[in-house]
C-alpha cells in the first residue's frame, strides 16, 4: 500500500539470549503498529565486528548472582576482527554452554539454545530470537547481505570486509587505506588491495543514511544511546520514537510467556 508505515529499529546480535533493551525496541514498534499500522523492518546490524556486543548477561534462577557468557572463538583475529555474520560457532562451546544453561533460564529457552545449528555468531542470534517467538511478523533485513549493500548509496565513512591471514576481518576505510584497531593510537596497515561495495558496510555514524537509503523507514524505534549519535538530518522524514525504558536493560531478555 502506498504511504504505508514502515517501523524501524536496528540493533546488532546482542547476546545469544536478546538484551532486555532489544526486547523493549520489539515491544515499543508492535505498539506503534497497532496504532498506525504498516511493517515493522528489523535492520539486523550483523556486519559489526565487536566480540562485546554478544556478552550476555544472566541471572541465577534461585540465587538471582549474575552470571556472564559469550562465544569463544578459535583464535584472536577472529575474534577480534571478523565481522558477527563470520564469526565462526564452535561445537564445544555449544556443548558446554547447553549444560550450564539449566540454572539460568526456563527449560524452554534450553531447547531452544540446543536446537539451533546455525554456525556463525549472527545466524545463531537470530536463531535463537526467532525460536523464542519474538520476531513473529516482522521482517529481518541484514546489513550483511550484498544484495542490501550494493542498493544502498555510497558512504564516506566505512568498511571492507577483506581477507587476512586466512580470515575475513572487516578493516576501515581511512584514507585510501585500509586499517585494523590495534587499539589506542596502534593501527594495523593491511596491504592495499581491490574491493567491491558488496563488501563494505557503514561506520556507527553514517549507517542510518545508508539504512534508509534502502529502507525508507516512516518510523525509527531509538534506543537512548542512539539518540546520542544520530545525526537525523541525514535521514529526514522520520519520525524518532524512543524505546519504552526497561529495567536491566543491559541484562538478557529470558522471561517466559505466560
Amino acid at each position: 500500500m502506498a504511504n504505508s508505515p514502515v517501523i524501524c529499529f536496528g540493533q546488532q546480535p546482542c547476546g545469544i539470549f536478546p538484551k532486555r533493551f532489544l526486547y523493549a525496541k520489539i515491544q515499543t514498534a508492535r505498539k506503534l503498529q497497532a496504532e498506525i499500522g504498516g511493517e515493522i523492518v528489523f535492520f539486523y546490524h550483523d556486519s559489526d565486528h565487536d566480540p562485546r556486543e554478544t556478552k550476555t548477561m544472566l541471572r541465577h534462577r534461585k540465587s538471582d548472582e549474575p552470571f556472564e557468557i559469550n562465544f569463544t572463538f578459535e583464535n584472536k583475529l577472529q575474534r577480534k576482527y571478523s565481522p558477527l555474520y563470520l564469526k565462526r560457532v564452535q561445537a564445544e562451546w555449544c556443548a558446554k554452554t547447553a549444560l550450564q544453561l539449566p540454572a539460568y533460564v526456563d527449560r524452554q529457552w534450553v531447547e531452544a539454545f540446543k536446537k539451533t545449528t546455525a554456525t556463525n555468531v549472527a545466524d545463531f542470534c537470530l536463531d535463537i530470537y526467532s525460536g523464542m517467538g519474538l520476531l513473529e511478523g516482522i521482517r529481518v533485513v541484514r546489513s550483511s547481505d550484498p544484495a542490501f549493500r550494493k542498493a544502498a548509496c555510497d558512504v564516506s565513512d566505512y568498511y571492507v570486509d577483506v581477507a587476512y591471514q586466512g580470515e575475513t576481518v572487516r578493516a576501515r576505510h581511512s584514507d585510501d587505506v585500509l586499517k585494523l584497531h590495534e587499539g589506542g593510537d596502534h593501527f594495523i596497515t593491511l596491504p592495499v588491495c581491490e574491493f567491491t561495495k558488496e563488501q563494505t558496510s557503514p561506520s556507527r555514524d553514517s549507517r542510518l543514511q545508508w539504512m534508509q537509503s534502502v529502507l525508507h523507514c516512516t518510523h525509527y524505534v531509538a534506543g537512548a544511546s542512539e539518540q546520542d549519535y544520530m545525526n537525523k538530518d541525514d535521514a529526514p522524514g522520520i519520525t524518532y520514537v524512543s524505546r519504552e525504558t526497561i529495567e536491566r536493560s543491559d541484562e538478557a531478555y529470558t522471561e517466559v510467556p505466560t
